[in-house]
């Protein structure tokens, strides 16, 4: 039996008139975040967990943000991608656990949402996967409103 974790982190500045997308969901915002895809914090940490835990690399390896075919991209794509990847491994994903740090807006009302999404994109029960929000009390970039951040760890297992 093989175990392994993997670690994720991504962060974006934030920028009036992007849309927030965050686990493949649209939240309601006047600001987003900035990037080359979609600038999907918790997609990207995910992704960069799932591939860093079978030693695959990392998100810009697989999707380079100079790419033109990757700009605007949905991350939901690279999430199915590292998935599918672990799965060709021989590895299931048993759990994923992930916080966002954002100072607003307020993301309580989506959890259930995000974590569905995350649930389907990843091919797990909903019940495998942890949505945690955070702020950073109003310290650093993230406190007073100039980016966000996202980190996850799983956890797979091959038999």
């Amino acid at each position: 039996m093989d175990i392994r974790t993997g670690l994720g982190w991504d962060n974006h500045r934030l920028k009036l008139g992007r849309p927030l997308i965050l686990g493949g969901v649209l939240i309601p915002s006047e600001f987003g975040l900035d990037g080359h895809s979609d600038a999907d914090i918790l997609s990207h940490a995910i992704t960069d967990a799932l591939l860093g835990a079978v030693a695959l690399g990392d998100i810009g390896m697989h999707f380079p943000d100079n790419d033109p075919q990757w700009k605007g991209c949905d991350s939901m794509v690279f999430l199915k991608h590292a998935a599918k990847l672990v799965r060709e491994q021989g590895f299931e994903i048993i759990n994923v656990d992930t916080t966002i740090i954002l100072q607003r807006p307020k993301l309580k009302d989506f959890r259930l949402l995000i974590r569905e999404k995350l649930a389907v994109a990843l091919g797990i029960g909903v019940e495998c996967v942890s949505v945690k929000f955070k702020t950073a009390e109003k310290v650093g970039p993230v406190g007073v409103g100039l980016s966000g951040e996202a980190q996850a760890i799983v956890l797979l297992l091959r038999p």
